[in-house]
């Protein structure tokens, strides 16, 4: 203990001597918490929308005013002529096109439907298909409306009206921010976890302390665990200052318990600081860590469930996600957050974590080598 004792504080004294870990703990989380949220979002607004109207009618007139005034649309072109239009997506100044027909109003009236065509920049796929989606609804919402003002004129017998109302569970004003921030947090904690700790060992072979340490009689999980405590404590400090920040810049305050995420976020910094730690013993210099743990944190992040659901990847992500850690805190997070889970309800979760933890720091034991 009286070992462990002095290597703790010689940890401590030598993190707070770098003005440049400081910075990396407590303003780098900070900055990146306040900005990517209001990045990370797959709301669309702003679609630009070329209009092609050969009606010129009453009705195709209030089926553009009820488009443009959605929100999502900007009228960018309002023209007679696709190859126009056209020519709008090519030079990348539109990404729809809505054409209406000569005879839009005459078919809906007479005939009891009409005709669109649509157009889409399918460059950006995820644009595209959300622009369509929500044009779609858009127009399906005026043919209710239409319909409904010809039952009461009335030019119809009424007709039979099915009425869905929906409830929205867990995020009632399906605020994107409240899905996004926890799982932001996830993230800026794993790369300050893991960071530090795959340069720490290497910077003691750099500077040649490393040797000095290899002499003494300190065993090598008491070394080990002198350089896993700080960065663990650290880490539990970031998590605060995250959920501060959560709470005063975006009014999260989660549904659960605070000690349900700290004691998950203790075992998951256990895990994410032995993968550091890992890659810091099987590493021979700074960079090779740093780009090491850059390859790692790049397959953690795009596999972790952050902006692409699990559910929605190939089978062979989803089994690759099952190694992940960082997987299982974004959804434990989620659901602690939004739902209010309790221990009981991320019991498997811990467990598995739990697993990972003995696991890496096992292997970084194992795999540091003292040498005399």
């Amino acid at each position: 203990m009286r070992t462990l004792k002095f290597l703790l504080q010689k940890e401590f004294r030598q993190i707070f001597r770098d003005p440049a870990i400081l910075r990396l703990i407590f303003i780098m989380p900070v900055i990146q918490l306040l900005v990517l949220p209001w990045a990370a979002d797959y709301e669309m607004k702003n679609i630009n929308l070329s209009v092609i109207d050969h009606d010129h009618s009453g009705y195709s007139q209030k089926l553009i005013s009820k488009i443009t005034s959605s929100g999502y649309f900007i009228l960018n072109d309002y023209s007679n002529s696709f190859d126009k239009s056209l020519g709008e997506i090519e030079h990348d100044c539109s990404d729809l096109i809505l054409e209406i027909p000569a005879n839009f109003e005459q078919d809906l009236v007479k005939e009891d439907k009409a005709k669109l065509f649509m157009a889409m920049n399918a460059i950006n796929g995820v644009k595209a298909n959300l622009g369509g989606a929500y044009l779609n609804t858009i127009i399906q919402d005026y043919n209710r409306e239409v319909r409904m003002e010809w039952i009461q004129l009335p030019r119809f017998s009424p007709e039979t009206q099915i009425e869905v109302t929906s409830s929205n569970w867990f995020n009632p004003l399906m605020n994107y921010k409240y899905f996004m921030v926890p799982g932001i947090l996830v993230i800026l904690l794993t790369m300050v976890g893991s960071n530090l700790t795959a340069i720490n060992i290497v910077k003691e072979k750099e500077i040649g302390t490393i040797e000095q340490i290899n002499v003494t009689p300190i065993k090598k999980y008491h070394f080990i665990l002198g350089k896993l405590i700080p960065f663990w404590i650290l880490g539990l400090f970031v998590l605060t200052l995250g959920l501060i920040i959560a709470r005063l810049a975006y009014g999260i305050i989660p549904a659960g318990s605070f000690f349900t995420i700290y004691v998950f976020a203790a075992i998951y910094l256990l895990a994410i600081l032995g993968l550091g730690l890992l890659i810091s013993t099987y590493s021979v210099n700074q960079q090779q860590a740093m780009l090491l743990s850059f390859f790692v944190m790049m397959i953690f992040i795009l596999l972790g469930g952050l902006y692409t659901s699990i559910d929605s990847m190939p089978e062979w992500a989803q089994t690759i996600t099952k190694f992940n850690p960082v997987s299982y805190f974004i959804n434990v997070m989620r659901m602690v957050v939004l739902k209010g889970s309790s221990l009981s309800d991320i019991k498997e979760q811990i467990f598995i974590m739990i697993g990972f933890a003995v696991i890496l720091n096992g292997w970084a034991i194992f795999s540091y080598r003292k040498r005399s």
